[in-house]
């Protein structure tokens, strides 16, 4: 289950200022909406052996020796990775310019199978993310389109509303802060005492808290699942098991080649890879200017006996000093209730325990300055995040300030999920959607929470891109 990140800053934690806007553009990021294209060195590079020889288009195909015939096509768009956003992307060019030749490469056996398939499954309402922001944006726009969505394709969905509690009084400012920022974004609010919570959760305890009214939950999977079908009756081909391995680019052209000896040609390259997005941009020859730092969020669900103890969702209020949300309380479409996160470092890019660890993968996040920024800011949270890993009571308490009736035997240890997290080199982690450009190309390099809530607009905001490209 993919965990989520506070929705932004609260009130009083501005959103990037011009020192972090100089730092990407020294990184080479560029602005997120309207960025312009990056000088891009027409180099390619390999996937395990970092820089490689320039190759152009038509030579991929013999830029990777693989057994078999090496079979061709052409197309306008190649999209790589077929989680929500890239489908999507794909979903929203066939509908903007119908006969588009559109072909998604996904490396699984299907869609959706790392943060959307391991997603909490929240239709989150917006509320916690900047005004300007593309976070507040899409998931203003998201929230609402994809509640239609899932009516009109009888996608298993509910609005359910949720609570934001504060535990402690030096919550409650920020807490105040959110109410005054929901109804700037014109998000229906309503202020709750403690008596007042208990109508809603009669098991939750605060001081104080706020009820959303546009949250809901969804079943993101099959959300995917559907933008898949309806891209493919649209004309689109879609490709399992196309694990990409190069990518060569030459003036109006770019070639994917697949460890299978598969090679498309396209007129443009969107890169929705997600958790390897940085490391595809890199292989297409343009510089991210980020890497991706893997963090996983651990889970446990309430037992079946004590599910009652909690009937929708319960938040606690953002900490600002950390980006990721902290443990919450979700139940989810299917009825099953689940509590967490923490955020761990994971050992490898797809590392949903301890036990997965990939060293190379490892040995790139270390060797990267910014992870060792990241550590040396957050060392005190971190080491609190790793003790509720290693220990069950030590999550049982964490739980227990919004559930004190919770106990460890309530709790069944649930998936995890990763979160692609996009990390300058600096440190700072980044905090709003990343939508890059370089010739032919555009890279969706930061996509965490709320991006499944915002697929819809975000798929529409890249096919337009992508069809700019193509003229």
């Amino acid at each position: 289950m993919a965990f989520e990140q506070a929705e932004g800053r609260p009130e009083g934690e501005a959103p990037e200022g011009s020192a972090q806007a100089a730092r990407r553009a020294e990184a080479g990021l560029g602005k997120p909406v309207g960025a312009e294209r990056a000088a891009a060195a027409p180099a390619t590079r390999a996937a395990h052996t970092g820089a490689a020889p320039a190759v152009h288009a038509d030579d991929a195909a013999r830029a990777v020796p693989t057994p078999g015939p090496t079979r061709h096509s052409d197309c306008d768009v190649v999209i790589i990775g077929a989680g929500i956003v890239g489908l999507s992307t794909a979903y929203a060019i066939t509908r903007a310019a119908p006969g588009t030749r559109v072909v998604v490469l996904e490396k699984e056996p299907g869609p959706a199978r790392h943060q959307t398939g391991r997603n909490s499954g929240v239709i989150h309402s917006g509320i916690y993310y900047p005004p300007g922001s593309l976070k507040a944006r899409f998931a203003l726009e998201g929230s609402a389109e994809m509640a239609k969505f899932c009516a009109e394709h009888d996608i298993p969905h509910e609005i359910t509303g949720k609570l934001i509690v504060a535990t402690d009084r030096a919550e409650l400012p920020r807490l105040h802060s959110l109410i005054q920022r929901g109804r700037e974004h014109g998000i229906p609010v309503r202020e709750l005492g403690p008596a007042q919570i208990l109508e809603y959760e009669p098991e939750v305890r605060g001081l104080a808290a706020i009820h959303v009214g546009t949250t809901g939950i969804a079943d993101f999977g099959a959300v995917a699942a559907r933008l898949a079908d309806l891209a493919t009756e649209a004309g689109a081909r879609i490709e399992y098991g196309a694990d990409v391995c190069t990518i060569g680019r030459r003036a109006g052209r770019v070639a994917v080649r697949t460890s299978g000896g598969r090679v498309v040609r396209a007129r443009a390259l969107v890169n929705c890879a997600g958790l390897h997005c940085d490391r595809v941009a890199r292989l297409a020859g343009d510089a991210p200017g980020m890497r991706i730092v893997p963090f996983r969020g651990e889970y446990y669900s309430l037992s079946p006996a004590r599910d009652s103890l909690v009937r929708g969702l319960v938040y606690p209020v953002p900490d600002p000093a950390f980006p990721f949300l902290g443990v919450h309380l979700t139940r989810g479409i299917h009825g099953d209730v689940h509590i967490g996160p923490n955020a761990v470092p994971a050992l490898a890019r797809e590392g949903y325990d301890w036990r997965t660890v990939r060293p190379g993968e490892l040995a790139g996040t270390l060797a990267y300055p910014g992870a060792w920024q990241i550590a040396r800011r957050h060392w005190r949270y971190g080491t609190g995040e790793l003790h509720r890993s290693l220990s069950k009571r030590a999550f049982t308490d964490a739980v227990r300030r919004l559930l004190p009736a919770v106990t460890p035997g309530d709790l069944v240890p649930a998936p995890a999920g990763v979160r692609a997290q996009a990390v300058l080199p600096d440190g700072t982690l980044v905090d709003d959607f990343l939508i890059t450009e370089g010739p032919h190309t555009i890279h969706v390099l930061n996509a965490p929470s709320p991006a499944a809530t915002a697929s819809l607009p975000i798929g529409r905001e890249i096919a337009e891109r992508a069809l700019r490209l193509l003229g």
